[in-house]
C-alpha cells in the first residue's frame, strides 16, 4: 500500500474557480485583450482581509474573539495587528492588540473567493452589487463587509458583536478595465 503524502493530495484537488478560470475566462480575456500568450493573461495574486477592531483599546479580549471568527471563515490563522505609535486621543499605546489579518494565496484564496461569491455575498441584507469603481489602478479592488454573519461558518447564535472587514483582492493586471473584466469573467456581482 502507497503512502499518500500531503503535498500529492493538495496537487490532485483543484478548486473549482481556478478550474473556471484555466477553461473559461483566459481564453475571453485573451480573445477580448489581444494576447498572444497565456501567460499575459491578469491572474489573482492573493486576497488580504483585514479586520480593524477600534474597541480593543478597551476590551482587548475583542481581538481574540474577532481572530478566531475570521479563522473560521478563512481557514487559516490571522495575524494580530499591533499599533505603531501610541496616540493618546485614542487611549491607544504603541504595542497594543488593534485588529488582525490573514493573506490568502493559491489554493486557499479560490476556495475563499469561491465561498465569498457563492454563498456570503447573496446573504447581504439589501444587496444591490458591487461598486465597480473600487480599483485602484495598479489591478487591486477593494470592498468592505459589514458585519461577519453573512459568512455561514461563524455561528450567528455565539457572535457577541457584529464586526466588519475589509477584503483587498490582488491581480496581476495594469489597468482597472481588466481588473473588471476578470472578476466580472470570474461571477463578481458587479452594480450595472
Amino acid at each position: 500500500m502507497q503512502k499518500v503524502s500531503e503535498r500529492n493530495l493538495e496537487e490532485k484537488y483543484i478548486p473549482r474557480l481556478l478550474k473556471l478560470y484555466r477553461e473559461e475566462v483566459v481564453p475571453k480575456m485573451m480573445e477580448e485583450f489581444k494576447y498572444k500568450n497565456k501567460m499575459q493573461v491578469p491572474r489573482l495574486l492573493k486576497i488580504v482581509i483585514n479586520m480593524g477592531i477600534g474597541e480593543a483599546t478597551s476590551d482587548p479580549k475583542l481581538v481574540e474573539k474577532a481572530a478566531e471568527e475570521l479563522a473560521l471563515i478563512t481557514g487559516q490563522r490571522p495575524k494580530v495587528t499591533r499599533a505603531r505609535k501610541p496616540i493618546s486621543n485614542f487611549k491607544l499605546k504603541k504595542g497594543m492588540a488593534i485588529g488582525c489579518c490573514v493573506t490568502l494565496r493559491k489554493a486557499r484564496m479560490y476556495e475563499f473567493l469561491d465561498r465569498l461569491i457563492t454563498t456570503a455575498i447573496p446573504r447581504i441584507k439589501d444587496f444591490r452589487g458591487l461598486s465597480p469603481h473600487s480599483f485602484d489602478g495598479k489591478g487591486n479592488y477593494n470592498f468592505g463587509l459589514s458585519e461577519q454573519t453573512v459568512f455561514p461558518e461563524v455561528n450567528i447564535d455565539k457572535v457577541e458583536r457584529t464586526q466588519g472587514m475589509n477584503i483587498t483582492i490582488c491581480t496581476s493586471s495594469r489597468s482597472n478595465k481588466e481588473t473588471y473584466t476578470l472578476l466580472k469573467l470570474l461571477g463578481f456581482p458587479f452594480k450595472r
